[in-house]
């Protein structure tokens, strides 16, 4: 359970600071002026305390009030470059476009694949109707092994869903400059996934009407689940 005890500033502060540090490509240093151009004085590292301690457990709690995802994933990797090393950045979602997980590792072999999976099922209580990779040969050694009794597609051209998702997190590390480690990757992007979608309702999609009604919905959520056991 989330508690603020301890901390000087309003909820409400705190849950914005880490909106905008997740929702839009800022650094800590414009959320602070940003928080200033309000009247609300608080460090560039007070900030990046909040987003530490409290990112993580927002997107987890915003997944907990997801709907279960599709029964059909798409798996993809993408290079990142992390302190002049190249890392792949295994990603999976549903055939809407749900985030199902991230994982940073240095390899892109059948050992990385196979832990990519482990973590993708770890606490399911179902595996997929059907996964969809490109043709990378490490995902055959980690589907024969953890989800022989699953379809599986091959192809380039089957999984632009996965390959799209990518883009955020791109534009991220752009304006970042780039991850100093794996474990600062690995602690972001884990919590920008679980962020960032939750307002990303796919407005093309969506009449002016519905997406103010859609986002409506989505910061009544974030404002329970960022008020937890708050005074």
């Amino acid at each position: 359970m989330l508690s603020y005890k301890g901390h000087r500033y309003p909820v409400e502060i705190i849950n914005h600071c880490v909106w905008l540090y997740f929702r839009f490509p800022l650094s800590f240093r414009e959320v602070e002026e940003m928080m200033l151009q309000r009247g609300v004085m608080v460090s560039y590292e007070t900030i990046r305390r909040w987003c530490a301690k409290f990112g993580q457990a927002y997107a987890n709690e915003l997944r907990r009030r997801r709907s279960r995802p599709g029964d059909k994933w798409h798996l993809d990797e993408v290079f990142i470059r992390i302190d002049g090393r190249q890392h792949y950045l295994w990603r999976a979602v549903d055939q809407d476009g749900n985030l199902l997980d991230v994982l940073v590792q240095s390899r892109r072999n059948g050992n990385a694949a196979k832990q990519f999976f482990r973590k993708l099922l770890m606490g399911l209580r179902y595996v997929p109707r059907v996964i969809v990779t490109d043709k990378l040969g490490s995902y055959q050694v980690a589907h024969h092994e953890l989800l022989a009794s699953v379809e599986h597609r091959r192809s380039k051209y089957l999984n632009n869903r996965a390959e799209n998702s990518h883009q955020p997190t791109r534009q991220r590390e752009h304006a970042m400059k780039r991850f100093t480690s794996v474990g600062h990757a690995q602690r972001f992007l884990s919590a920008f996934s679980g962020i960032s979608p939750h307002f990303r309702p796919g407005r093309h999609r969506l009449s002016a009407s519905e997406w103010h009604t859609e986002m409506a919905d989505r910061f009544t959520i974030w404002q329970e689940i960022t008020a937890t056991d708050a005074a």
